[in-house]
Protein backbone atom coordinates (compact mmCIF):
# COMPACT_ATOMS: atom_id res chain seq x y z
CA UNK A 1 0.00 0.00 0.00
CA UNK A 2 1.41 3.42 -0.95
CA UNK A 3 1.71 6.35 1.46
CA UNK A 4 -1.18 8.10 -0.29
CA UNK A 5 -3.41 5.04 0.04
CA UNK A 6 -2.59 4.74 3.77
CA UNK A 7 -4.04 8.15 4.53
CA UNK A 8 -7.38 9.90 4.81
CA UNK A 9 -7.85 13.51 3.75
CA UNK A 10 -10.22 15.56 5.92
CA UNK A 11 -11.65 18.91 4.87
CA UNK A 12 -12.02 21.05 8.01
CA UNK A 13 -13.29 24.63 7.69
CA UNK A 14 -11.79 24.94 4.23
CA UNK A 15 -8.43 23.40 5.14
CA UNK A 16 -7.21 19.95 4.27
CA UNK A 17 -5.66 17.77 6.95
CA UNK A 18 -4.02 14.49 6.00
CA UNK A 19 -4.43 11.71 8.55
CA UNK A 20 -1.71 9.15 7.96
CA UNK A 21 -2.24 5.50 8.93
CA UNK A 22 -5.85 6.22 10.00
CA UNK A 23 -6.50 2.62 11.06
CA UNK A 24 -3.48 2.40 13.36
CA UNK A 25 -4.68 1.40 16.84
CA UNK A 26 -3.79 3.84 19.60
CA UNK A 27 -5.73 1.78 22.17
CA UNK A 28 -5.89 -1.96 21.61
CA UNK A 29 -6.32 -3.83 24.91
CA UNK A 30 -9.38 -2.87 26.92
CA UNK A 31 -10.92 -0.79 24.12
CA UNK A 32 -10.17 -0.34 20.42
CA UNK A 33 -9.45 3.23 19.27
CA UNK A 34 -7.69 4.08 16.01
CA UNK A 35 -5.85 7.27 15.12
CA UNK A 36 -8.78 8.37 12.96
CA UNK A 37 -11.14 7.69 15.88
CA UNK A 38 -9.04 10.07 18.00
CA UNK A 39 -9.11 12.75 15.33
CA UNK A 40 -12.90 12.44 15.06
CA UNK A 41 -13.24 12.59 18.86
CA UNK A 42 -11.30 15.86 18.98
CA UNK A 43 -13.33 17.34 16.13
CA UNK A 44 -16.52 16.48 18.05
CA UNK A 45 -15.33 18.44 21.11
CA UNK A 46 -13.23 21.01 19.25
CA UNK A 47 -14.88 24.16 20.71
CA UNK A 48 -14.16 22.92 24.22
CA UNK A 49 -10.65 21.64 23.48
CA UNK A 50 -9.75 24.90 21.74
CA UNK A 51 -10.98 26.86 24.76
CA UNK A 52 -7.99 25.50 26.68
CA UNK A 53 -5.29 25.81 24.00
CA UNK A 54 -6.18 28.61 21.57
CA UNK A 55 -3.52 31.35 21.28
CA UNK A 56 -1.12 29.35 23.48
CA UNK A 57 2.16 27.66 22.63
CA UNK A 58 1.88 23.87 22.92
CA UNK A 59 4.41 21.25 23.90
CA UNK A 60 3.83 18.26 21.61
CA UNK A 61 3.58 15.09 23.70
CA UNK A 62 3.65 12.48 20.97
CA UNK A 63 2.37 8.93 21.40
CA UNK A 64 3.54 7.84 17.96
CA UNK A 65 3.16 4.16 18.84
CA UNK A 66 -0.11 4.55 20.69
CA UNK A 67 -1.20 4.87 24.31
CA UNK A 68 0.44 1.60 25.31
CA UNK A 69 3.96 2.75 24.36
CA UNK A 70 6.18 5.46 25.82
CA UNK A 71 5.60 9.00 24.47
CA UNK A 72 8.21 11.68 23.86
CA UNK A 73 8.08 15.46 24.20
CA UNK A 74 8.76 17.78 21.30
CA UNK A 75 8.97 21.48 22.04
CA UNK A 76 10.13 22.67 18.65
CA UNK A 77 7.58 22.99 15.86
CA UNK A 78 8.02 20.44 13.04
CA UNK A 79 9.64 21.96 9.97
CA UNK A 80 7.13 20.33 7.62
CA UNK A 81 4.08 21.96 9.21
CA UNK A 82 1.33 23.54 7.06
CA UNK A 83 1.87 27.17 6.12
CA UNK A 84 -1.29 28.10 8.02
CA UNK A 85 0.03 26.75 11.36
CA UNK A 86 1.21 29.57 13.60
CA UNK A 87 4.26 29.44 15.89
CA UNK A 88 5.75 31.55 18.67
CA UNK A 89 9.25 31.57 20.20
CA UNK A 90 9.47 30.83 23.94
CA UNK A 91 12.46 31.18 26.25
CA UNK A 92 13.13 28.69 29.05
CA UNK A 93 14.83 28.79 32.48
CA UNK A 94 17.92 27.23 30.87
CA UNK A 95 18.30 30.28 28.62
CA UNK A 96 17.45 28.33 25.49
CA UNK A 97 14.58 29.14 23.18
CA UNK A 98 12.23 27.12 21.00
CA UNK A 99 9.72 27.90 18.29
CA UNK A 100 6.54 26.14 19.40
CA UNK A 101 3.25 25.35 17.68
CA UNK A 102 0.15 27.47 18.33
CA UNK A 103 -3.24 25.87 17.59
CA UNK A 104 -6.05 28.29 16.82
CA UNK A 105 -8.68 26.19 15.05
CA UNK A 106 -10.10 22.71 14.52
CA UNK A 107 -7.85 22.02 11.52
CA UNK A 108 -4.76 22.72 13.61
CA UNK A 109 -6.13 20.50 16.37
CA UNK A 110 -6.62 17.62 13.94
CA UNK A 111 -3.12 18.19 12.54
CA UNK A 112 -1.36 17.79 15.90
CA UNK A 113 -3.50 14.76 16.80
CA UNK A 114 -2.25 13.18 13.57
CA UNK A 115 1.27 13.63 14.99
CA UNK A 116 0.27 11.41 17.92
CA UNK A 117 -0.66 14.19 20.36
CA UNK A 118 -3.40 12.49 22.38
CA UNK A 119 -2.82 14.88 25.28
CA UNK A 120 -2.84 18.66 24.83
CA UNK A 121 -0.13 20.49 26.80
CA UNK A 122 -0.48 24.29 26.49
CA UNK A 123 1.59 26.86 28.35
CA UNK A 124 -0.38 29.15 30.71
CA UNK A 125 0.40 32.28 28.65
CA UNK A 126 -1.06 33.87 25.55
CA UNK A 127 1.13 34.63 22.56
CA UNK A 128 0.74 38.39 23.03
CA UNK A 129 2.41 38.25 26.45
CA UNK A 130 4.72 35.30 27.07
CA UNK A 131 6.01 36.54 30.44
CA UNK A 132 2.74 36.92 32.35
CA UNK A 133 0.47 33.87 32.79
CA UNK A 134 -3.29 34.30 32.58
CA UNK A 135 -3.94 30.99 34.35
CA UNK A 136 -3.11 29.62 37.78
CA UNK A 137 -3.24 25.83 37.85
CA UNK A 138 -4.12 23.77 40.92
CA UNK A 139 -3.10 20.14 40.35
CA UNK A 140 -4.54 17.69 42.89
CA UNK A 141 -2.39 14.55 42.75
CA UNK A 142 -3.35 11.71 45.13
CA UNK A 143 -0.57 9.48 46.40
CA UNK A 144 -1.00 5.71 45.87
CA UNK A 145 -3.87 4.29 47.90
CA UNK A 146 -5.79 7.57 48.20
CA UNK A 147 -9.28 7.38 46.75
CA UNK A 148 -11.42 9.66 44.61
CA UNK A 149 -13.55 10.77 47.59
CA UNK A 150 -10.53 12.43 49.21
CA UNK A 151 -9.57 14.10 45.94
CA UNK A 152 -12.93 15.78 45.53
CA UNK A 153 -13.11 16.78 49.20
CA UNK A 154 -9.81 18.60 48.75
CA UNK A 155 -11.14 20.13 45.52
CA UNK A 156 -14.10 21.57 47.43
CA UNK A 157 -11.69 23.13 49.95
CA UNK A 158 -9.79 24.67 47.05
CA UNK A 159 -13.05 26.08 45.67
CA UNK A 160 -13.99 27.60 49.04
CA UNK A 161 -10.59 29.18 49.56
CA UNK A 162 -10.54 30.64 46.04
CA UNK A 163 -13.93 32.21 46.58
CA UNK A 164 -12.71 33.77 49.85
CA UNK A 165 -9.90 35.53 47.95
CA UNK A 166 -12.17 36.66 45.12
CA UNK A 167 -11.22 34.04 42.52
CA UNK A 168 -13.26 31.48 40.61
CA UNK A 169 -12.01 27.95 40.09
CA UNK A 170 -12.96 25.72 37.16
CA UNK A 171 -12.75 22.01 37.98
CA UNK A 172 -12.01 19.10 35.67
CA UNK A 173 -10.98 15.52 36.10
CA UNK A 174 -7.32 14.97 35.33
CA UNK A 175 -8.26 11.96 33.23
CA UNK A 176 -6.38 9.75 35.66
CA UNK A 177 -6.75 9.61 39.46
CA UNK A 178 -6.67 13.32 40.27
CA UNK A 179 -8.35 16.62 39.54
CA UNK A 180 -7.33 20.00 38.17
CA UNK A 181 -8.76 23.37 39.18
CA UNK A 182 -7.86 26.13 36.72
CA UNK A 183 -8.16 29.79 37.66
CA UNK A 184 -8.27 32.54 35.06
CA UNK A 185 -6.20 35.52 36.27
CA UNK A 186 -5.27 38.93 34.94
CA UNK A 187 -1.90 38.72 33.10
CA UNK A 188 -0.17 41.10 35.51
CA UNK A 189 2.16 38.79 37.42
CA UNK A 190 5.33 36.91 36.49
CA UNK A 191 5.67 33.11 36.55
CA UNK A 192 7.55 33.39 39.85
CA UNK A 193 4.73 35.41 41.40
CA UNK A 194 2.03 33.04 40.12
CA UNK A 195 3.92 30.07 41.55
CA UNK A 196 4.31 31.95 44.85
CA UNK A 197 0.53 32.47 44.94
CA UNK A 198 -0.07 28.78 44.14
CA UNK A 199 2.27 27.74 46.98
CA UNK A 200 0.41 29.98 49.43
CA UNK A 201 -2.89 28.44 48.31
CA UNK A 202 -1.50 24.90 48.67
CA UNK A 203 -0.23 25.59 52.18
CA UNK A 204 -3.54 27.19 53.20
CA UNK A 205 -5.51 24.16 52.01
CA UNK A 206 -3.09 21.88 53.85
CA UNK A 207 -3.70 23.82 57.07
CA UNK A 208 -7.47 23.50 56.61
CA UNK A 209 -7.52 19.74 55.98
CA UNK A 210 -4.14 18.47 57.20
CA UNK A 211 -5.35 14.88 57.29
CA UNK A 212 -6.33 15.01 53.60
CA UNK A 213 -3.97 17.41 51.83
CA UNK A 214 -0.25 18.13 51.61
CA UNK A 215 1.96 20.74 49.99
CA UNK A 216 5.17 18.76 50.64
CA UNK A 217 7.31 18.44 47.52
CA UNK A 218 9.29 15.32 48.44
CA UNK A 219 7.31 12.13 47.85
CA UNK A 220 8.62 10.51 51.00
CA UNK A 221 6.96 13.28 53.06
CA UNK A 222 3.59 13.32 51.31
CA UNK A 223 0.28 11.92 52.40
CA UNK A 224 -3.23 12.20 51.04
CA UNK A 225 -3.63 14.56 48.09
CA UNK A 226 -0.62 16.58 46.96
CA UNK A 227 -1.27 20.13 45.71
CA UNK A 228 1.47 20.49 43.11
CA UNK A 229 2.30 24.22 43.23
CA UNK A 230 5.28 23.67 40.90
CA UNK A 231 2.96 23.14 37.95
CA UNK A 232 2.95 26.95 37.86
CA UNK A 233 6.71 27.25 37.34
CA UNK A 234 7.79 28.48 33.93
CA UNK A 235 8.06 25.75 31.27
CA UNK A 236 5.75 23.36 33.15
CA UNK A 237 2.56 22.21 31.44
CA UNK A 238 -0.41 20.06 32.39
CA UNK A 239 -2.91 18.37 30.11
CA UNK A 240 -5.77 20.69 29.21
CA UNK A 241 -9.51 20.09 29.03
CA UNK A 242 -10.74 17.24 26.81
CA UNK A 243 -7.26 15.67 26.59
CA UNK A 244 -7.29 11.90 26.06
CA UNK A 245 -5.13 10.14 28.63
CA UNK A 246 -3.18 6.88 28.06
CA UNK A 247 -5.31 4.74 30.35
CA UNK A 248 -6.68 1.43 29.01
CA UNK A 249 -10.25 2.79 28.85
CA UNK A 250 -9.28 5.89 26.79
CA UNK A 251 -10.27 8.24 29.60
CA UNK A 252 -10.68 11.99 29.07
CA UNK A 253 -9.77 15.00 31.24
CA UNK A 254 -13.29 16.39 31.50
CA UNK A 255 -14.56 19.82 32.63
CA UNK A 256 -17.14 19.70 35.42
CA UNK A 257 -19.76 21.90 36.99
CA UNK A 258 -19.06 22.23 40.69
CA UNK A 259 -22.31 20.45 41.57
CA UNK A 260 -20.99 17.42 39.64
CA UNK A 261 -17.73 17.15 41.57
CA UNK A 262 -19.10 15.22 44.57
CA UNK A 263 -21.22 12.90 42.42
CA UNK A 264 -19.19 12.00 39.34
CA UNK A 265 -17.01 9.00 38.61
CA UNK A 266 -13.99 9.90 36.40
CA UNK A 267 -14.20 6.49 34.73
CA UNK A 268 -17.46 7.64 33.14
CA UNK A 269 -15.64 10.12 30.91
CA UNK A 270 -14.03 8.49 27.88
CA UNK A 271 -13.66 9.13 24.15
CA UNK A 272 -16.89 7.16 23.74
CA UNK A 273 -19.04 9.16 26.19
CA UNK A 274 -17.65 12.71 26.24
CA UNK A 275 -18.75 13.75 22.71
CA UNK A 276 -22.40 13.01 23.58
CA UNK A 277 -22.02 14.80 26.93
CA UNK A 278 -20.51 17.79 25.12
CA UNK A 279 -23.32 17.86 22.56
CA UNK A 280 -25.97 17.83 25.31
CA UNK A 281 -24.38 19.97 28.05
CA UNK A 282 -21.94 22.15 26.15
CA UNK A 283 -18.65 23.17 27.75
CA UNK A 284 -18.81 23.87 31.51
CA UNK A 285 -15.71 26.05 31.10
CA UNK A 286 -17.09 28.16 28.24
CA UNK A 287 -17.26 31.34 30.36
CA UNK A 288 -13.79 31.03 31.89
CA UNK A 289 -12.16 33.81 29.88
CA UNK A 290 -14.68 36.29 31.27
CA UNK A 291 -13.76 35.51 34.89
CA UNK A 292 -10.18 36.81 35.19
CA UNK A 293 -9.32 37.77 38.76
CA UNK A 294 -6.53 39.19 40.90
CA UNK A 295 -3.75 37.37 42.78
CA UNK A 296 -3.28 40.15 45.33
CA UNK A 297 -5.01 38.32 48.19
CA UNK A 298 -3.04 35.11 47.62
CA UNK A 299 0.22 37.06 47.43
CA UNK A 300 -0.67 38.73 50.74
CA UNK A 301 -1.09 35.23 52.19
CA UNK A 302 2.35 34.33 50.81
CA UNK A 303 3.84 37.43 52.45
CA UNK A 304 2.31 36.44 55.81
CA UNK A 305 3.77 32.94 55.48
CA UNK A 306 7.20 34.39 54.82
CA UNK A 307 6.92 36.84 57.74
CA UNK A 308 6.20 33.87 60.00
CA UNK A 309 9.36 32.12 58.81
CA UNK A 310 7.84 29.84 56.19
CA UNK A 311 10.25 30.24 53.27
CA UNK A 312 10.09 29.11 49.69
CA UNK A 313 9.45 25.45 48.92
CA UNK A 314 11.59 23.33 46.58
CA UNK A 315 11.50 24.05 42.86
CA UNK A 316 11.69 21.40 40.13
CA UNK A 317 15.21 19.96 39.88
CA UNK A 318 16.09 21.52 36.52
CA UNK A 319 15.60 25.08 37.84
CA UNK A 320 18.47 27.08 39.27
CA UNK A 321 18.52 27.56 43.05
CA UNK A 322 16.09 30.34 43.91
CA UNK A 323 16.44 33.09 46.49
CA UNK A 324 14.82 32.03 49.76
CA UNK A 325 14.68 28.38 48.76
CA UNK A 326 15.91 25.92 51.35
CA UNK A 327 18.21 22.99 50.72
CA UNK A 328 17.02 21.20 47.58
CA UNK A 329 17.57 17.72 48.91
CA UNK A 330 15.13 15.03 49.97
CA UNK A 331 14.92 14.49 53.75
CA UNK A 332 16.26 10.97 53.32
CA UNK A 333 19.45 12.43 51.83
CA UNK A 334 19.82 15.41 54.15
CA UNK A 335 22.81 14.03 56.04
CA UNK A 336 25.09 16.80 54.79
CA UNK A 337 22.69 19.49 55.90
CA UNK A 338 22.50 17.92 59.36
CA UNK A 339 26.28 18.04 59.70
CA UNK A 340 26.31 21.77 58.94
CA UNK A 341 23.59 22.65 61.45
CA UNK A 342 24.20 19.99 64.07
CA UNK A 343 20.54 19.03 63.87
CA UNK A 344 19.45 15.42 63.80
CA UNK A 345 17.65 14.71 60.52
CA UNK A 346 15.72 11.43 60.51
CA UNK A 347 16.63 9.43 57.44
CA UNK A 348 13.99 7.62 55.48
CA UNK A 349 15.17 4.06 54.66
CA UNK A 350 14.72 4.24 50.88
CA UNK A 351 16.10 1.81 48.32
CA UNK A 352 15.95 2.19 44.54
CA UNK A 353 14.65 -1.00 42.96
CA UNK A 354 14.22 -0.06 39.28
CA UNK A 355 15.21 2.56 36.71
CA UNK A 356 13.83 2.28 33.20
CA UNK A 357 12.70 4.26 30.18
CA UNK A 358 9.81 1.76 30.05
CA UNK A 359 7.37 2.07 32.97
CA UNK A 360 6.08 -1.48 32.59
CA UNK A 361 9.63 -2.84 32.72
CA UNK A 362 10.24 -0.86 35.92
CA UNK A 363 7.04 -2.24 37.50
CA UNK A 364 8.11 -5.77 36.55
CA UNK A 365 11.42 -5.06 38.28
CA UNK A 366 9.50 -4.06 41.41
CA UNK A 367 7.67 -7.40 41.36
CA UNK A 368 11.00 -9.25 41.07
CA UNK A 369 12.29 -7.29 44.09
CA UNK A 370 9.20 -8.32 46.07
CA UNK A 371 9.77 -11.95 45.11
CA UNK A 372 13.38 -11.73 46.37
CA UNK A 373 12.28 -10.08 49.62
CA UNK A 374 8.81 -11.52 50.41
CA UNK A 375 8.87 -10.80 54.16
CA UNK A 376 9.75 -7.14 53.67
CA UNK A 377 7.22 -6.83 50.84
CA UNK A 378 4.41 -8.00 53.16
CA UNK A 379 5.09 -5.10 55.53
CA UNK A 380 4.93 -2.32 52.94
CA UNK A 381 2.05 0.16 53.01
CA UNK A 382 0.59 1.30 49.71
CA UNK A 383 2.38 4.65 49.91
CA UNK A 384 5.74 3.00 50.67
CA UNK A 385 6.20 2.30 46.95
CA UNK A 386 7.26 5.51 45.21
CA UNK A 387 6.86 5.47 41.43
CA UNK A 388 8.59 8.58 40.12
CA UNK A 389 8.12 9.92 36.61
CA UNK A 390 11.52 11.47 35.87
CA UNK A 391 12.15 13.97 33.10
CA UNK A 392 14.85 13.32 30.54
CA UNK A 393 15.89 15.63 27.70
CA UNK A 394 12.90 14.79 25.51
CA UNK A 395 11.00 12.03 27.28
CA UNK A 396 10.19 10.68 30.71
CA UNK A 397 11.62 7.64 32.45
CA UNK A 398 10.53 5.75 35.57
CA UNK A 399 12.33 5.34 38.89
CA UNK A 400 10.83 3.08 41.55
CA UNK A 401 11.88 3.36 45.18
CA UNK A 402 10.70 1.46 48.24
CA UNK A 403 10.43 3.07 51.69
CA UNK A 404 11.34 0.46 54.30
CA UNK A 405 10.08 2.50 57.28
CA UNK A 406 7.60 -0.25 58.25
CA UNK A 407 10.21 -2.99 58.02
CA UNK A 408 12.25 -3.66 61.20
CA UNK A 409 15.82 -2.47 60.73
CA UNK A 410 17.33 -5.96 61.05
CA UNK A 411 15.02 -7.20 58.25
CA UNK A 412 15.55 -4.39 55.77
CA UNK A 413 17.01 -5.43 52.41
CA UNK A 414 20.17 -3.53 51.49
CA UNK A 415 20.46 -1.38 48.39
CA UNK A 416 21.05 -3.62 45.40
CA UNK A 417 21.78 -2.78 41.80
CA UNK A 418 18.38 -1.71 40.46
CA UNK A 419 16.70 -4.18 38.10
CA UNK A 420 16.43 -2.89 35.45
CA UNK A 421 19.02 -0.13 35.80
CA UNK A 422 18.48 2.12 32.79
CA UNK A 423 18.76 5.71 34.04
CA UNK A 424 19.28 7.81 30.88
CA UNK A 425 20.55 10.80 32.88
CA UNK A 426 23.18 9.00 34.97
CA UNK A 427 26.18 9.68 32.73
CA UNK A 428 25.11 13.30 32.36
CA UNK A 429 24.77 13.81 36.14
CA UNK A 430 28.03 12.02 36.94
CA UNK A 431 29.89 14.14 34.40
CA UNK A 432 28.45 17.25 35.99
CA UNK A 433 29.33 16.11 39.52
CA UNK A 434 32.92 15.23 38.58
CA UNK A 435 33.51 18.23 36.34
CA UNK A 436 33.95 21.92 36.89
CA UNK A 437 30.50 22.48 38.34
CA UNK A 438 29.00 23.58 35.03
CA UNK A 439 26.21 21.58 33.54
CA UNK A 440 27.50 19.57 30.58
CA UNK A 441 25.64 19.66 27.33
CA UNK A 442 23.46 16.65 26.78
CA UNK A 443 24.56 14.58 23.85
CA UNK A 444 21.58 13.60 21.73
CA UNK A 445 21.71 10.40 19.77
CA UNK A 446 21.48 10.89 16.05
CA UNK A 447 18.48 9.38 14.41
CA UNK A 448 19.36 6.39 12.30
Amino acid sequence: MSADEAAEILSIDGREVRVTHPDKLYFSKQVKVSKLDLVRYYLAVAPGALQGIRDRAIVLKRFVNGAEAEPFYQKRAPSDRPEWMRTVTLSFPSGRTAEEIVVDDAAGLAWIVNLGCMELHPHPVRTRDLDHPDELRVDLDPIPGVGWDDVRRVAMEVKALLEEVGLRGWAKTSGSRGMHVNVRIEPRWTFTEVRRAALALSRAVERRVPQLATSKWWKEERHGVFLDYNQNAKDRTTCSAYSVRPLPDARVSTPLEWDEVMECDPAEFTVFTVPERFAKKGDPHAEMDGAAGSLEALLEMAARDEAEGLGDAPWPPHFRKMEGEGARVAPSRAKGAAKKTGARVPKMPLVVVANSTNKQAALEGLERWKERHPEAAKMLAVDDVLVDSMRGSSSTWTRIRVNLRHVPEEMRPVQETPDPDDDPTRAWREAWAEGSGEKPKRVRKKKE
